[in-house]
């Protein structure tokens, strides 16, 4: 893929998915800076990694709730590159239990990790990209953002406030050549998925037209395919990987 940009921000990125959009986008030749907010042994890992196989990456520790931190992050990798290319809010907790039983503080802490740190990420994006009118912000939302979920209701809000707060921030940006998408990943493979009972992995997969999980790196191949050149009339765009649980 051709990429016009030379660097990226993947928040979250020393596991999961983050950890793999981090290597796919530094196999595609632009140098990867790897956020994580308390796990920097795994960081460096990916950093290594990727060097590992012939690409470069910076390691980054901030937590992207702090709206002071995840400036000065920004700031950080300004000084150091002279731009921002791209950045991709991958960072996200979970709380869940349900609606009954839930906390306002467990509802607010969630909107807080989840699309507080994707709208301060977008909007100090918005900011640097505008210099360069040049850029793209790619957020990883959720299939339970556009369907909802039982024991999830205040990951589901965080992730479909995400899902319109991509769509705003990709009309005030085309002015400025700065594009914003979204992705919507299903049941993804990961460490979580790992722990799930064999049954319930087989009642999740008989509710999935193509009869199995996804592999974090086809949600990284369409995260690629959204910053790269090759997508540049695309903003405003939700992008489904769920295997066609959600059409």
């Amino acid at each position: 893929m051709k990429f016009s940009g030379k660097n990226v921000l993947v928040t979250g990125a020393s596991r999961g998915i983050g950890a793999e959009i981090a290597k796919v986008l530094a196999g595609y030749g632009l140098k990867v800076w790897i956020n994580y907010r308390s796990n920097a042994e795994a960081a460096d890992k990916i950093k290594e990694e990727i060097e590992a196989n012939g690409g470069e990456a910076a390691v980054i520790g901030f937590d992207v709730s702090d709206e002071k931190a995840f400036v000065e992050g920004i700031k950080t990798i300004i000084d150091s590159d002279g731009e921002l290319s791209y950045l991709v809010n991958n960072a996200g907790i979970t709380k869940d239990k349900l609606a009954i039983r839930m906390s306002v503080e467990d509802f607010e802490d969630v909107i807080k990790a989840n699309l507080t740190s994707a709208f301060i990420g977008c909007r100090e994006a918005l900011k640097a990209m505008s210099k360069k009118r040049f850029g793209c912000v790619v957020n990883i939302s959720s299939i339970v953002g556009e369907t909802g979920n039982a024991g999830q209701v205040n990951y589901s809000a965080s992730k479909g406030g995400m899902i319109t707060m991509t769509k705003s921030f990709a009309l005030e940006g085309a002015a400025r050549g700065i594009r914003f998408n979204c992705i919507t990943p299903g049941f993804i493979a990961t460490d979580m998925t790992k722990e799930l009972k064999e049954d319930i992995k087989k009642a999740y997969i008989e509710k999935i037209p193509l009869r199995r999980f996804g592999d974090p790196k086809e949600v990284a191949e369409a995260v690629a395919f959204l910053l790269s050149d090759h997508s540049s009339y695309i903003t405003g765009e939700i992008i489904k990987v769920n295997g066609g649980m959600y059409m």
